[in-house]
């Protein structure tokens, strides 16, 4: 077929193009590829970005994470069911902030690296992607041994956000064989991940809605949280364990630090008691000017006295 004299007459401006260029670079997701060598990835860059490797310190074992030996057990069984090629289950983490939810995550990968456990990290606005991250893992080679976990921080969707759908779909379809490489681990301050409105309850008893099923509403909101097979709550913590948090981070520095910072008395008392008077009560008055006790909390108070301590020792050396 010739081509008509006039065809450049119909060709589209140049301004259209570049729009139309932009707009279809944003929406096409490039070929993901994974090196099993990397122990982990993060995704930048929304729909059009790439996996970006991260430079992992592995310094937080799990060891270092106290007060929440019932979920961290529960955590460690699952990934090591996964690990071995075992059925396991998505992981949904939820409760008050600052108890430990995403460092379970990075102690996890210092545990078992060697195991095989490798970690991608996904933002929730990016989980459109969570399709091809799933392909590029079932594309490698079949004597690989890794295994991955898609861990996303912070989940939560408001009532017009869709995205959400996209990860029911994988979260559905990720366990379709014991021999699957895939598992989501999410946190999440919310525990149906989906915003459940009052309204919605009254004008089911009112009869104020025009839907056929007004109930499925209410299932709806609840249905994604519903896809993870495993559920862990974190709850506030109490003093005592909020000290012995605060002894704990200490002790890791106790080679750096005087002895008056903190007593060496190996006997049967409790972190709570084995602490200088003066640290324990700049510890409670630091969880109080920050509206709470958690693992958090004390991780940062260590950092403060260690630091505050360590530098008056540069000032004013003996």
């Amino acid at each position: 077929m010739s081509i008509p004299s006039n065809a450049s007459n119909y060709a589209l401006p140049e301004s259209l193009l570049t729009l139309l260029t932009t707009y279809l670079t944003e929406r096409i997701t490039p070929d993901i590829k994974i090196d099993p060598e990397q122990l982990a990835y993060r995704w930048v860059g929304g729909r059009s970005g790439h996996l970006e490797p991260l430079s992992v310190n592995l310094f937080l074992s799990l060891d270092d994470l106290q007060g929440i030996d019932t979920q961290k057990s529960k955590l460690i069984q699952n990934t090591r069911q996964f690990l071995k090629g075992f059925p396991a289950n998505h992981v949904l983490m939820t409760g008050t902030r600052g108890a430990g939810k995403s460092s379970l995550i990075r102690a996890l990968l210092h545990a078992y690296h060697s195991e095989g456990l490798r970690i991608i990290e996904i933002a929730r606005d990016d989980l459109l992607v969570l399709d091809k991250i799933r392909a590029a893992i079932n594309e490698l080679p079949t004597d690989c041994d890794c295994r991955y976990i898609v861990y996303c921080d912070d989940l939560a969707f408001n009532g017009q956000d869709e995205s959400y759908r996209t990860l029911k779909s994988v979260l559905d379809g990720s366990l379709d064989s014991e021999q699957d490489k895939l598992l989501v681990y999410a946190t999440s301050n919310r525990r149906h991940l989906l915003p459940q409105l009052m309204k919605d309850n009254v004008n089911i008893y009112d009869g104020q809605t025009d839907e056929v099923n007004p109930y499925e509403t209410i299932d709806e909101t609840v249905s994604l949280s519903d896809r993870f097979g495993l559920w862990l709550s974190f709850y506030p913590m109490n003093q005592q364990t909020y000290l012995q948090i605060v002894q704990h981070y200490l002790s890791l520095q106790q080679a750096q630090m005087t002895d008056s910072v903190i007593h060496t008395d190996t006997s049967n008392d409790s972190d709570d008691k084995a602490l200088d008077e003066n640290i324990r009560a700049e510890a409670l008055r630091w969880a109080s000017q920050r509206g709470g006790r958690s693992g958090r909390v004390a991780y940062q108070f260590s950092r403060y006295w260690i630091g505050q301590m360590q530098l008056a020792a540069l000032d004013n050396p003996s």
